[in-house]
Order: structure tokens, then sequence, then C-alpha cells
């Protein structure tokens, strides 16, 4: 993990959140970053690494209820009422993209070791919903806000599967930065509450690197079969 965030250790919760999600997030991460663009060394980044991503970000992902249903019944702050609402709504639609990117990519490619990927994923959906349901106040809204804030660069990628298979992209109507950055000063400001928030957002994060970890071995695998 980079320590690039804990710089602002004792500052604004949202300066955090939005140093965290910088470092150490999907962007930051460079085979999402090859994804998202579409190239790779030169070539383009192949329909099956593509149809990868889409097929595990299903699986992390694509079941409701999920980080931020979860985090909507935890949160007893009036402040983040409303961005739960939209936060949910708008997940919601990114489900439906994302099981329509997916089925449209095809299923995932046959690489060594699938068994053993299918249950990692499974692990890291369930280490999600505990972490979405905890009772520390501020862990559950730490993950979901984090995932609202780097689901954009997810996006990037699902966007790119989409053009790739034919489907034109979706709007994302999941609150904007601002708004989540917003909500994040509103129910931070005291130490326990910020650094609830802190751990929920970094092990969110944790578990997108350790996809976008997995999936990068993957391609690997399946360059050297040929």
């Amino acid at each position: 993990m980079s320590e690039a965030a804990p710089r602002y250790q004792f500052g604004d919760i949202a300066r955090i959140l939005e140093a965290l999600v910088a470092s150490d997030g999907t962007a930051s991460h460079p085979y999402a970053n090859r994804a998202s663009t579409g190239v790779a060394r030169h070539a383009l980044v192949s329909i099956a690494d593509l149809a990868d991503a889409a097929y595990y970000l299903c699986l992390l992902h694509g079941r409701h209820p999920g980080v931020v249903d979860h985090a909507a019944t935890r949160s007893a702050d009036n402040a983040a009422r409303q961005w739960l609402v939209e936060a949910a709504n708008g997940f919601s639609r990114e489900r439906s993209y994302l099981t329509q990117v997916t089925v449209a990519a095809g299923p995932a490619p046959s690489t060594a070791g699938q068994a053993d990927c299918e249950t990692v994923v499974s692990q890291q959906r369930h280490a999600l919903d505990m972490l979405a349901q905890s009772d520390r106040r501020g862990c559950a809204m730490g993950a979901a806000m984090a995932l609202v804030l780097d689901w954009r660069a997810v996006r990037h990628v699902l966007d790119m599967v989409a053009i790739r298979v034919g489907i034109e992209p979706q709007t994302c109507v999941l609150p904007d930065r601002a708004a989540t950055l917003d909500v994040a000063r509103a129910i931070g400001g005291d130490d326990s509450i910020d650094r609830a928030i802190q751990f929920g957002a970094r092990q969110l994060l944790n578990q997108h690197r350790g996809l976008w970890d997995l999936l990068s071995a993957r391609a690997d695998v399946r360059a050297r079969q040929g």
C-alpha cells in the first residue's frame, strides 16, 4: 500500500479519503490502467482479458445487497441519508450495466487455477459484506464512500469492455466526488469516527487492488499459455 495518504492523517477526513483513493485505488493500478485505455504494450488489450475483468467485477459487485446497501442499514447519520439513497439507487443501475456488459462479453476465459480464483473473489465478496455490515460507526460509510469514489476508475474499464462488445456506455449516476467528500466532512470530525472511516475505505481499496492483482496474474498466465 502507498504511504501517500498518512501525511493527511490528522487533517480533513475528506482529504484523507481523496488521498487514499488516489494512491491506492483502481486508477493507480497498472493493470486496471491498461484495461481502461484498452492498450497494453502498444497493442489492444485482448477481449479475453476484458471479459475476464467484467466477469470477476460482476462476481465481486454484481449481487444485491452490496456495500452501499449494507451501509445504508448501518448508518444513523442524518447527514448521510440522502447521499445513501442516491448512491444505492445509482449502484442498482451500475449492477444492471455490469451484468449487461458481462453477459455480452461472454464467460471468463479458461485459465489455469480457475476454481481457486473464483474462491478468492468469493472470499473478497464476503469480506466486503462483513466490512459494510460493521457496527463500528463510520466503518461501513468509509467503505461505501471509497467504493463510490473508486468506481469512476472501475467504470472506465467497464466502458472499455462495453465499447469492444458493441454496447453504448451508460451515464453513471452515482453521487459525484464533491457530494461524496461533503458527506465525509459532515459525518467526520471525531477522531474515532475518522479512524473508522479510514479503516473502511482502506479495506475496500485493498480488495479492489487484490482483484486487479488477480486479473493481472491471470492475464500473464494466459499469455504464457499462448
